[in-house]
């Protein structure tokens, strides 16, 4: 299912053929029952629902999936999905108003039930191995000119790379040298290499880990194979998104962000990115407004 912008629109602008796209990925063996796992099943066409012969269960195929009670067409849900992983930068709640033709709350709900979606897809991944590089950085807020050195109101966030691999980013509470370590410890295996810069906060993984750096102070970024051009390369396409796309990202939403620029960075060579996101989709739960307001994280 290898979809660009104009076959999108062509194949997927009929509501039933949307309904029946997402059948076909929920249940590619055939419909069943979700509480008895019955195949006898009746159609109510009327209220685009299924009804279990066995049971009497009645269940669609966006109940309890991040669809469920959403009033929004579901060709405008595809439409948005495809903006949000095509667009190298993302896709903004204001500029998906614009082209979905309905309010900046309903774009904003919808852009976080989808990345909602995305963050859950991102977990229980395996360690990172090979050759890895890590760098931390900060996002958002604005620099104190009054300070030598540090951001002002800036996000402090870690990311890894693993070479012909994977990309993964997370906010943390500090960049000091407990959290560092612990992120690496957590999700780097012991056998792989690690590379980072100079940052002294690096040095405490000497002892278990193969670890070498370049010392960017130095103008020295590549040594051989030694470098975190890589990392730092992803960190500039995640800033340039911001700046481009976002403005601004809240620090209570940030690890949200950083999923879906995850899950688009790492499927950027797959073709069915759109398809696999539907159906990341489908197998996530409901998410009400009132989670993404609350001020607790």
């Amino acid at each position: 299912m290898d979809v660009n912008l104009i076959s999108l629109i062509e194949k997927y602008g009929n509501e039933e053929v949307c309904r029946k796209t997402l059948e076909g990925l929920k249940w590619p063996d055939g419909i069943k029952c979700p509480r008895c796992g019955s195949e006898k099943i009746s159609h109510i066409h009327k209220r685009d629902q299924f009804d279990c012969d066995a049971c009497r269960y009645q269940f669609s195929v966006t109940a309890g999936s991040i669809f469920h009670d959403s009033h929004l067409p579901l060709w405008k849900w595809f439409l948005t999905v495809y903006l949000m992983i095509e667009s190298k930068k993302g896709m903004s709640a204001n500029q998906l108003k614009r082209s979905l033709g309905v309010s900046y709350k309903t774009a904003w709900y919808l852009c976080h039930r989808i990345r909602k979606a995305i963050e859950e897809a991102t977990g229980d991944k395996p360690k990172l191995d090979g050759i890895v590089e890590v760098d931390e950085t900060y996002v958002g807020g604005k620099y104190d000119k009054r300070r030598k050195r540090g951001p002002y109101e800036k996000q402090p966030v870690i990311g890894l790379l693993q070479r012909d691999g994977t990309f993964e980013a997370k906010a943390i509470p500090t960049n000091g040298r407990k959290i560092l370590v612990g992120v690496i410890k957590d999700r780097v295996c012991k056998t792989a290499r690690v590379m980072t810069d100079e940052y002294a906060g690096y040095k405490a993984i000497n002892k278990e880990y193969d670890h070498e750096s370049v010392n960017h102070s130095k103008d020295e970024w590549v040594r051989g194979d030694v470098s975190t051009n890589g990392v730092e390369n992803a960190w500039s396409l995640f800033k340039r998104s911001i700046v481009g796309a976002f403005h601004h990202v809240s620090e209570k939403h940030i690890d949200r962000y950083l999923s879906e620029f995850d899950w688009r960075f790492n499927g950027r060579n797959n073709a069915f990115l759109f398809r696999d996101t539907l159906m990341k989709l489908l197998n996530s739960p409901k998410m009400e407004f009132k989670e993404l307001i609350t001020k607790s994280a």
